[in-house]
């Protein structure tokens, strides 16, 4: 078992945001998602941590800024990566790759590189209509049983749920997805977290005159995962939230700034969970 140095810092609005105000000043996240899985992605270049993003076969689109026409799988990149990195990088030790440069980490399940990288992202699992092949099936079971992590964001309601879920059986077909314990280390391993917090895409985010945030969710955000036989969690399922875009729209004023908070410490304690068993 990997064991990496933390660094214990408050977790502030200003900690979890000053991180984000050195970003807007480099420029890193001007940088557009085009020619997506053109080239050969890079080989590690030494550093602990890559946000790798599994690539998947969908018909379906779309973009969260102006410009950008992502696959479902790409939605957020890059700027998701852009804001999340600079993040985890000064709350922690952990060595932390640059994946929004010219070199993107896409990987697709059966490239037997995704060996090489111990944390998998996967996005819009549910609208992109996920479903892997037996070849990408039994690939990504391996992965998991030889300690790697998938980490499955924004998706959301009952269909696309059961989209997920049948695609999952595919995988694993005789193990549940449970939701995670309040008081399971997971929750607890870098910060506390604080089950139920609504964490929706910038664009159902609706405001009151003098009012709370009008939130169009389709359900309670919740905390899945599926375990190994010793209870090891090697999936982690944000269901009914969009990390993604609540890490992208850090710097929005209009986005709730609890709710991109809470969504940078659930990213971070995933990571640091990952990392560690």
């Amino acid at each position: 078992m990997r064991t990496i140095r933390i660094r214990r810092v408050r977790a502030t609005t200003f900690a979890i945001l000053g991180s984000i105000a050195a970003l807007l000043a480099t420029g890193i996240i001007s940088l557009h998602a085009q020619g997506l899985l053109r080239g050969t992605p890079p080989q590690p270049d030494g550093n602990e941590f890559y946000l790798a993003r599994i690539a998947y076969p969908t018909s379906r689109f779309a973009g969260s800024r102006p410009g950008i026409w992502n696959p479902m799988w790409a939605v957020d990149y890059p700027f998701g990566e852009a804001h999340f990195q600079p993040a985890l990088s000064r709350m922690t030790t952990i060595s932390v790759a640059d994946v929004t440069g010219d070199e993107q980490y896409f990987f697709e399940l059966t490239d037997d590189r995704i060996f090489q990288y111990p944390f998998l992202w996967m996005q819009q699992p549910g609208s992109g209509a996920w479903q892997p092949t037996d070849a990408e099936a039994k690939r990504l079971r391996e992965y998991l049983l030889r300690g790697g992590f998938l980490f499955v964001d924004d998706f959301h309601g009952e269909y696309e749920w059961a989209v997920f879920q049948t695609a999952m059986r595919r995988v694993f077909p005789d193990r549940p997805i449970v939701t995670i314990p309040p008081d399971d280390p997971l929750m607890h391993i870098f910060f506390d977290l604080t089950p139920g917090t609504p964490i929706p895409g910038q664009r159902h985010v609706r405001y009151s005159r003098g009012g709370p945030p009008i939130l169009r969710m389709e359900g309670p955000s919740v905390l899945r995962g599926i375990a190994d036989d010793e209870g090891r969690w090697m999936v982690g399922i944000n269901f009914n939230m969009d990390l993604g875009d609540a890490w992208e729209h850090a710097d929005i004023p209009d986005y709730p700034a609890e709710m991109t908070i809470e969504a940078y410490r659930i990213g971070i304690n995933f990571v640091v969970y990952a990392m560690t068993h």
